[in-house]
């Protein structure tokens, strides 16, 4: 009679432990990004960078999307394709700590500073057409998505990204 509660017992544990780690796995968020651009031939918009005043994105000569928008906290899994026919591009996660306020800049190399802006994982130098994968832990909050090729991020190619609690 022990043997068989000890079976069980076991049996059922492991049950439970299979059971936790399936929707473990299935509570992680996938987030589809494309990277894009209007081709090399366009000549890139400037002045666009996150938290500019004035900032008109739709005259964006290259951009982000991304969906979801929003997702909650925990791990999240980011599937992102270079759609650019011509031109290399990246995704890098940059969370917030004041929102609405500009990241920190290198003017001399036209990009972010990405170990000041809060870099919290990328998929880097995607050649067009190529695809990547990042997967991460995200705290809530509020996020950039940016591409930090020398001019990208400044010719408005970011998108704000939300983690809720």
């Amino acid at each position: 009679m022990k043997r068989t509660s000890i079976r069980a017992a076991v049996g059922l544990t492991a049950a439970m432990l299979i059971a936790g780690g399936a929707s473990a796995a299935q509570a992680a968020s996938v987030v589809n990004v494309s990277l894009w651009d209007k081709g090399a031939t366009t000549p890139m918009s400037i002045g666009l960078a996150y938290a500019m005043p004035s900032v008109d994105t739709a005259k964006a000569t290259m951009g982000i999307k991304v969906s979801p928008p929003e997702v909650k906290a925990g791990k999240v899994t980011f599937n992102v394709k270079n759609d650019s026919k011509d031109r290399v591009h990246e995704m890098i996660v940059i969370h917030l700590a004041n929102p609405g306020l500009q990241l920190p800049y290198i003017n001399a190399q036209n990009r972010v500073e990405e170990d000041k802006a809060g870099d919290n994982g990328e998929v880097s130098d995607l050649k067009p057409g190529a695809s990547g994968t990042l997967r991460v832990n995200l705290k809530a909050g509020k996020y950039l998505l940016i591409c930090n090729q020398p001019g990208h991020y400044a010719a408005g190619m970011w998108t704000e990204f939300t983690v809720d609690p």
